[in-house]
């Protein structure tokens, strides 16, 4: 399967909790002011890559904790980005997923990735509530929800509160 991305960086230590293997995926619809990756808005830009690839690269290294999906916004390709989730996941990986989306607004076809997913950080980046001092997010909105415990507890638990 084909994916549009931005680009990739093999060992990131800022994209989630350990050592990421961060896929920056092309396409975004909201340009939000002071967004810190705006070379991934455009929908056609980047490049096409095989999924396969990707996870060819992902179990070379036997040093990752998990996958980070990122962008631009993973749901806009959810179908390619559910393979990598699937993929990793197969190989007791964890996966980290940013999104513009609230959870409560992710919209229903994008249940299958959420399935994959076991950290979600959610919401868009506003200028206006940025704070350098957050832990994997840029403002005070946005939130770093543990999905699977959320899924059991029916409510959003975040991922500082189970001790993350």
């Amino acid at each position: 399967m084909q994916i549009r991305i931005a680009g990739l960086v093999p060992e990131s230590f800022v994209d989630g909790d350990g050592i990421r293997f961060a896929i920056f995926m092309q396409g975004c619809r909201r340009n939000c002011a002071g967004c810190q990756n705006p070379e991934t808005h455009a929908l056609d830009g980047g490049r096409l890559v095989d999924t396969n690839e990707i996870i060819s690269a992902i179990k070379k290294n036997p040093l990752l904790d998990g996958i980070t999906l990122t962008g631009g916004e993973p749901f806009l390709q959810v179908d390619a980005a559910n393979e990598l989730a699937r993929a990793t996941k197969n190989l007791g990986l964890n996966v980290w997923c940013y999104t513009g989306y609230t959870f409560e607004d992710l919209p229903p076809e994008t249940s299958t990735l959420l399935e994959n997913i076991d950290v979600l950080i959610d919401g868009e980046f506003i200028l206006s509530l940025r704070d350098l001092d957050l832990q994997f997010r840029g403002s005070r909105n946005q939130r770093i929800i543990d999905i699977k415990k959320t899924r059991e507890q029916n409510k959003i638990v975040l991922w500082s509160e189970i001790g993350g």
